[in-house]
């Protein structure tokens, strides 16, 4: 059984969860995802996507992309279309969206205007609401004098109370004033999923707020609430920064005879060190990841491992697997700390889990084509490394010890697709025993039918040096680096050879003993 209400700190009234919170049986879940189109979808807002549609295919239901675009003079161009995009990308897309369309559309907030006049003309009628004919003026002196005695700005409610005569003057010289929602003083209480019961007496704080303003566009108070009426939203999961305003909205619920949905608040997700994830940040827009070279898979499973819903925190968790695992009641109200510096580290095992699968490693070719054309375009001597076979075989020696596909057309990586300009000056050893290494390595290479594997390789190797009086076998393994790639560091010798395979192997040795 749930505890009773108490009330808590700011005047919350607040109590437990009870252990087998989440949808009543027979309920159709709809939820959905509602982002403003001022910006790009960034870390945060994928975070709250992906706590809707998990929770939504956890009980084989809807996931709904909305774009609240209401506030027309901050949409930023481009950006209704790259959340949709990077959705899909994410491997989260919407069943309805302004793309994808559906029976609850439009999906544009800016397409609906004709539902809030309704709405807003019910509340009129009936006196929950009113008109406010204040003048931007007026309210910005509010403003100015509050913040000037150290109080928090709020509206006065002065037209509350204007008699029928007052408003028809009124409206006689502004037949388009804003419509105030009357703020009531009995603040029914709600059980959020997260935080348990809460209350927020809101008219003791705040003015009444505008729900329609001059232009006939609604704020978010009152778009939401039709909206997820409308649409037969189930369940609200939102950031914790709305779990104040919900108070009001269940005021709006009351004032239209609607049913609510069920509130979940989600705790913020916060840098490591307790910030803000400022949207400033240019490398927490998924677009930055993207670019970068990082796997929508790894993003999903770093948001979800630093916070909470599951039993147990594991890295390496696919989509499928966070929906099984997912568990609505697990989630606390502590905020989540990201630590984008241990990102590589799952780029890493997502990366290697796609490199093993046969299905997916011929994706991870193409996009390895695609990056070594960039990068080294002109530069290629040898079309023959842009050969998926060759490809694959980079893939399979190299998973477990690169971070992104962008890592192998690094710099380090150069030699596997263009050819080191190296002299025999530059290796640091005499003539003749050059000669004896390289008559052992071409004879290695000749040999009918040979099998160039790492071990076989390395074998070899540790016999040549065994057989050189006075020459480590690290000396060797230097010289034969340097000659096979230019470079002092890189993989294992033998895994280098195995990877370029032995005749390029044998066109590198030839080339340094002609130079």
């Amino acid at each position: 059984m749930l505890a009773g209400p108490h009330v808590g700190a700011l005047g919350h009234r607040v109590g437990r969860r009870e252990a087998s919170l989440g949808p009543d049986p027979g309920v159709t879940v709809r939820v959905r995802f509602a982002p403003s189109p001022t910006g790009f979808l960034h870390l945060g807002g994928l975070r709250t996507a992906l706590y809707n549609y998990i929770f939504a295919k956890k009980h084989q239901e809807s996931f709904i992309l909305r774009l609240e675009d209401t506030d027309q003079s901050r949409l930023v161009p481009g950006a209704a279309e790259n959340i949709e995009d990077m959705l899909e990308w994410a491997g989260i897309p919407p069943d309805e969206s302004p793309r994808r369309g559906g029976p609850a559309g439009p999906y544009y907030q800016s397409q609906r205007l004709a539902l809030y006049a309704q709405a807003t003309e019910a509340l009129l009628k009936s006196g929950a609401a009113y008109p406010c004919f204040c003048s931007p003026q007026r309210l910005e002196l509010l403003k100015k004098e509050a913040l000037r005695s150290r109080q928090t700005p709020r509206y006065d409610n002065r037209c509350r109370n204007l008699s029928q005569a007052q408003v028809a003057q009124k409206l006689a010289t502004d037949p388009k004033p804003a419509i105030r929602f009357r703020l009531e003083e009995a603040v029914p209480a709600f059980q959020d999923l997260v935080y348990g019961w809460t209350q927020h007496e809101v008219a003791s704080v705040e003015g009444d707020p505008v729900i329609l303003k001059s232009d006939g566009f609604p704020t978010y108070h009152l778009a939401c609430v039709v909206d997820d009426h409308h649409m037969s939203i189930s369940h609200v999961l939102r950031g914790s920064e709305w779990l104040v305003s919900t108070s009001k909205h269940l005021l709006l619920y009351q004032a239209l005879g609607w049913q609510p949905p069920q509130f979940a608040h989600l705790p913020l997700l916060l840098n490591r060190d307790g910030s803000k994830l400022s949207k400033r940040q240019g490398d927490i827009f998924l677009e930055h990841f993207a670019a970068t070279g990082f796997l929508p898979e790894a993003l999903l499973d770093i948001i979800t491992n630093c916070g909470s819903g599951f039993a147990e925190n594991q890295m390496g968790r696919t989509l499928p697997e966070l929906i099984t695992q997912f568990d609505l009641t697990r989630i606390t109200c502590h905020s989540a700390l990201l630590d984008l510096e241990k990102l590589p580290e799952f780029n890493r095992l997502h990366l290697r889990r796609l490199v093993s699968s046969e299905t997916q490693r011929p994706h991870l070719v193409e996009k390895l084509q695609g990056l070594v054309k960039e990068a080294f375009g002109s530069e290629l001597q040898d079309r023959d490394v842009l050969d998926p076979a060759y490809m694959e075989r980079i893939l399979l020696l190299r998973q477990g010890h690169i971070s992104r596909l962008q890592d192998l057309v690094s710099p380090v990586y150069s030699y596997l697709w263009t050819r080191p300009a190296v002299h025999r000056a530059e290796l640091g050893a005499s003539s003749e025993k050059l000669d004896v290494i390289a008559k052992h390595l071409l004879g290695l290479l000749e040999r009918p039918g040979l099998s160039l594997t790492q071990d076989v390789v390395n074998r070899e190797l540790k016999k040549l040096s065994e057989g050189l009086e006075g020459t480590k076998h690290s000396s060797v393994m230097k010289l034969l680096r340097m000659a096979l790639s230019g470079q002092l560091q890189g993989p294992p010798v033998a895994e280098m050879m195995v990877s370029l395979g032995p005749e390029e192997v044998r066109e590198r040795i030839q080339k340094v003993l002609s130079s």
